[in-house]
């Protein structure tokens, strides 16, 4: 089985960190944040990895190179601009055959994704997505009311709490039939259009093991916590 690490979006949300490096390569310790994400894709038993570059692409193929020196086989599918997920993930197209996995390569996972993969052959899944939940307190209080406009219920600064996409799916190679070529395409845009032509999505729930580093302050909060730990070490 390959994993796919779509590794080719520009950072703008972590600019002026991501002006000279691609995301993929902020460091967080004494490695890459996509060395991490190898590192837990090998340790799941998955030693075949494509990834999927664009923006300063150059940086991450002289620093992986074929993978060898990480115990894994790297293959690159280039992208001259951006395409977005999913469009990203057309470009891996050639190199696909069977169930393969695909992972942002923005986040920190360290959950069981063999398990995942059992999950998705047992529930004979076309896309079997990783959720978590989270929870927030809003800024305001919600007012209620009734349909004549009297206030019924106030609710201070109320928790919500929902089920959240964390970028690491197991996919059937079916679903790339369903991403338009050499086009900017949402992630969200293909699940909506595999639920739409009734293939099966399954969620997969998970409780741990997933740091998000989309914005600069999820980085700094990532990069300090990865700081304290090589100093323990």
């Amino acid at each position: 089985m390959k994993a796919v690490i779509l590794a080719g979006g520009l950072g703008t949300r972590l600019q002026p960190y991501t002006t000279f490096l691609p995301k993929a390569m902020l460091p967080l310790g004494e490695k890459p944040l996509l060395e991490h994400l190898m590192e837990w894709i090998k340790k799941n038993n998955i030693d075949s990895v494509v990834l999927c570059v664009s923006y300063l692409r150059k940086t991450i193929e002289d620093y992986f190179e074929d993978g060898s020196r990480f115990g894994v086989k790297i293959e690159y599918a280039v992208a001259n601009r951006p395409l977005a997920t999913a469009g990203q993930l057309k470009t891996a197209e050639d190199f696909i055959d069977e169930t393969f996995i695909c992972v942002y390569g923005d986040s920190i996972f360290d959950f069981n994704l063999k398990s995942m993969i059992e999950y998705h052959k047992r529930k004979k899944s076309f896309v079997s997505m990783a959720l978590f939940e989270y929870k927030t307190k809003l800024q305001y209080g919600f007012i209620e009311i009734d349909r004549n406009n009297r206030v019924t219920a106030w609710k201070e600064k109320p928790e919500i709490r929902g089920n959240i996409n964390i970028g690491c799916y197991v996919m059937e190679p079916g679903v790339l039939k369903l991403i338009p070529a050499n086009k900017p395409y949402g992630m969200d845009d293909v699940i909506k259009s595999a639920i739409g032509r009734k293939n099966k999505v399954s969620g997969f729930l998970i409780k741990k093991g997933f740091i998000d580093i989309g914005d600069k302050t999820s980085y700094r909060r990532a990069h300090q916590h990865y700081t304290e730990r090589l100093g323990q070490i």
